[in-house]
């Protein structure tokens, strides 16, 4: 193993700087785009209830969820390796949370949206778009 390292080092820092590369540029695209699509509303606890969609359509419904679910626990982890590697992990974590379904999501959702880099980096995006800022109700 050591020698294989010894011989292949230069190659394998090469991948490793290049995966870093693509991670760091695919991972802001990624959470600028999912940014501009969160509800003006999505914070406001008035608005939350059971979906119309869900009771209408159970079969999409169903397809939709667990691939909403998936995305949103890749991007957790996504964003737990961006913590030591180069991208933004806090604001990947806090987007693969709101993709995910769990017990107590909305009150970590609304905690972690309360923390002012993260709550003034999601307006900024969205006032560069010219998207109305995400209201915190």
């Amino acid at each position: 193993m050591i020698e294989f390292l010894g011989q292949n080092l230069n190659s394998i820092l090469s991948w490793l700087a290049i995966s870093s590369l693509f991670i760091f540029f695919f991972s802001i695209f990624i959470i600028n785009f999912v940014i501009k699509i969160i509800p003006v509303d999505y914070f406001d606890s008035s608005k939350r209830g059971l979906s119309p969609f869900k009771t209408s359509n159970p079969i999409i419904w169903l397809i939709l969820f667990i691939t909403k679910n998936v995305m949103g626990y890749l991007l957790i982890i996504g964003g737990i390796l961006m913590l030591v590697l180069p991208g933004q992990g806090l604001l990947t974590i806090l987007l693969g949370l709101i993709f995910s379904d769990y017990p107590g999501k909305y009150k970590l959702e609304k905690k972690l949206i309360t923390i002012k880099p993260i709550y003034r980096y999601i307006n900024w995006v969205r006032k560069k778009s010219d998207i109305e800022p995400i209201k915190l109700a």
